[in-house]
């Protein structure tokens, strides 16, 4: 028995090996002599880093308080800035996400093009649902500033009524794909050979983690959840950051421009005319 169990685990580790080498001849065919395709190196680099830190912090800093809506709104009541930073860099977390399931889905679909095409795609329709969510978390806790707790709370258990009630919402239908997108990309990066084992049962663990408006921290399922995607996602970032030159002069020059937009921007935007609502 133990004699063909070590037989087995030989062939796996075998067979992951060969999907791996064949994976990475393909993606370097297809990207010889020339720059990596959209989203780039480094855009891809640091999505892959950025994209599941940031989500982490945003799990931990609202782990304290119990995740369902009541609590999330009185969270805010109690700690409007902690609250907001823990809202805002999951936020974040999920807008990176998407360079960095395009880059993962690339790399798939260099040998498997229909696990890439397919659970990219599902995964990236989960993220837009995200997105969208965030949004009506972000005017509930300006709404609670504006109206009150017992008020907010009793709009939030209407929100959630006519929500269910809803016969059809792109983002309602899109919700499915939030969870089955993740095990559709892993097991596409394993058959692949763009991740290993271990690395994309950690990438699919994503499909754990809670979806609706004002969800917060699930203990242990959220933690879990985003801890399996830091390890399979981090490590390709690193990878691709060591994988090729620095970025050129003119990278930089740009890269500042658009950091220097976005500072002024977010000082000077709420002065302008046409940003007021």
């Amino acid at each position: 028995m133990k004699n063909e169990l070590r037989r087995r685990i030989t062939r796996w580790r075998r067979a992951a090996k060969e999907r791996r080498a064949a994976n990475a001849t393909a993606n370097a065919t297809a990207n010889l002599g020339r720059q990596p395709a959209f989203p780039g190196r480094w855009v891809s680099a640091v999505a892959l880093i950025a994209g599941p830190t940031l989500l982490m912090t945003g799990i931990l800093l609202r782990s304290r308080f119990h995740f369902f809506f009541p609590d999330q709104l009185a969270a805010y009541t109690r700690h409007p800035e902690l609250v907001t930073v823990a809202y805002a860099s999951f936020a974040c977390g999920v807008i990176l996400l998407c360079p960095a399931v395009m880059t993962l889905a690339h790399r798939i679909a260099a040998t498997r093009p229909l696990w890439g095409l397919w659970g990219g795609w599902l995964v990236i329709a989960g993220l837009f649902t995200r997105a969208f969510q965030y949004g009506t978390d972000h005017l509930a806790f300006h709404l609670t500033d504006a109206l009150g707790l017992p008020a907010m709370i009793g709009g939030i258990e209407h929100y959630y009524a006519a929500w269910r009630d809803t016969q059809w919402h792109p983002f309602r239908m899109l919700s499915g794909a939030a969870f089955a997108g993740w095990i559709v990309l892993a097991v596409g990066a394993y058959r692949s050979g763009a991740l290993g084992l271990g690395r994309s049962v950690a990438l699919g663990l994503m499909s754990a983690l809670a979806l609706g408006t004002l969800k917060g921290t699930q203990i242990p399922q959220s933690v879990i959840a985003v801890g399996g995607l830091c390890v399979a996602l981090v490590p390709l970032g690193f990878s691709l950051l060591r994988d090729g030159p620095p970025p050129s002069r003119r990278a930089v020059f740009w890269l500042a421009v658009v950091i220097a937009w976005l500072v002024l921007g977010a000082v000077f935007g709420s002065a302008l005319p046409f940003t007021r609502g």
